[in-house]
């Protein structure tokens, strides 16, 4: 799209807190090379939680970007991620989102073995290979840590300690006593034909939610709720609010048993974060659920997901988490339906940006974060390639 022909917008609008990013962001692939390495690189990623992968041998891929990695169980009950890509050839060792890979990973391409700690113990042929030791050619190891029972990596070190990242919903999230959950599902994918910011933004956006969500406007009522610390969205609402046509949301809320170690307050509260840049919890009193959008291209992301609950064998228990599945299915319908709309809509010549209420402040802090990560994003219009080349290190 000729940028010319896009309709004019005030003087400074795409560095202005009042409005949207500018389109451009939105569908261009060379903005999204520096959002991999401004934004997606130094960050957190969530991989798994601890008990996805239990047994000696268990892991859990993670794939972003180019960059392919998985978290695994040694045989001492640590657990450490490498790349998962062969120091022989690059052939990829481990497949699938979640598997065992026995007492050592051994590559399918040369039989290129690894220990669980990352040591090559095994190489076919050794004696072909010159001035070769194995102690050099090691899996790739991965920074990586725990919080809460869920397992992260970050590329790229050097930023933030995990700790220090989680340290906005630490109190709260305690309070679920996510370390000793259990998976109600394994860890799934779905494409979805948007770029992740489109994705992210709809899912920070309060005003929508009674226009487009009538389920979930039932289940929360006018308590919806937004607030902001260190860069942590949260948005938090009362479940008993509110009574519309949805039999499954007034099911839930008649089934859901009592969770004797969350306070009262927490009983009917549904509490929803998004930390930087695209990792958000769902959480109910119920289970607590994990979602993140990993970009695929600049118009395509995937959305990875799973649930997480305390053993509860009681049937109103059993219950409420097959209503809470439907419920959330219906959301996610509905908001596959408007983040398309929002996608085709960037591309037309009569938006270049959209002004911002005073109260979307998630949408609001989100576009600043990126201006500060990227300031390119401060341009209305997309740039000469020439200051693109330069901002991406290109002679």
């Amino acid at each position: 799209m000729n940028s010319t022909l896009r309709q004019p917008v005030p003087k400074l609008v795409a560095d202005s807190a009042s409005w949207s990013l500018p389109a451009w962001t939105y569908s261009d692939p060379d903005f999204m090379a520096l959002e991999k390495v401004k934004v997606f690189l130094p960050a957190w990623h969530l991989v798994c939680h601890e008990s996805d992968i239990p047994d000696t041998g268990d892991y859990a891929s993670f794939a972003m970007m180019g960059e392919v990695a998985f978290a695994v169980r040694g045989k001492e009950g640590a657990i450490r991620a490498f790349h998962n890509v062969c120091r022989h050839r690059a052939a990829r060792l481990v497949d699938g989102h979640q598997g065992n890979c026995g007492r050592a990973v051994v590559c399918p391409y040369h039989a290129w073995t690894y220990q669980l700690d990352g040591r090559l113990s095994g190489v076919p042929f050794i004696e072909q290979y010159e001035q070769f030791e194995k102690s050099d050619h090691g899996l790739t190891p991965v920074e990586c840590a725990t919080y809460g029972g869920f397992v992260f990596i970050r590329f790229l070190a050097g930023g933030p300690a995990l700790k220090d990242y989680m340290a906005p919903i630490a109190d709260e999230i305690a309070l679920y006593r996510t370390a000793e959950m259990k998976p109600l599902r394994k860890i799934g994918e779905r494409v979805r034909e948007v770029n992740w910011k489109n994705a992210t933004d709809n899912y920070c956006d309060a005003l929508h939610i009674p226009v487009a969500h009538r389920g979930l406007n039932d289940l929360i009522g006018p308590t919806y709720r937004l607030s902001i610390d260190r860069g942590v969205f949260k948005i938090f609402g009362d479940l008993e609010t509110g009574r519309g046509p949805s039999r499954s949301n007034e099911a839930y809320k008649a089934v859901l048993p009592r969770v004797d170690h969350l306070p009262e307050e927490r009983q009917r509260q549904w509490t929803y974060w998004k930390l930087w840049p695209s990792l958000m919890f769902d959480v109910y009193p119920d289970q607590v659920d994990f979602m993140q959008f990993i970009p695929l291209d600049a118009t395509r992301c995937l959305l990875r997901e799973s649930a997480y609950a305390l053993p509860d064998a009681r049937r109103e228990m059993k219950t409420a988490r097959y209503l809470n599945i439907r419920i959330n299915r219906d959301v996610n319908r509905e908001d596959k339906d408007l983040i398309e709309r929002v996608q085709a809509g960037m591309g037309s010549s009569s938006f270049t940006a959209g002004p911002l209420g005073r109260e979307e402040i998630c949408l609001r802090h989100f576009a600043q974060e990126m201006r500060e990560s990227i300031p390119l994003a401060r341009r209305p219009v997309r740039p000469a390639q020439a200051e693109i080349d330069a901002a991406l290190g290109r002679r």
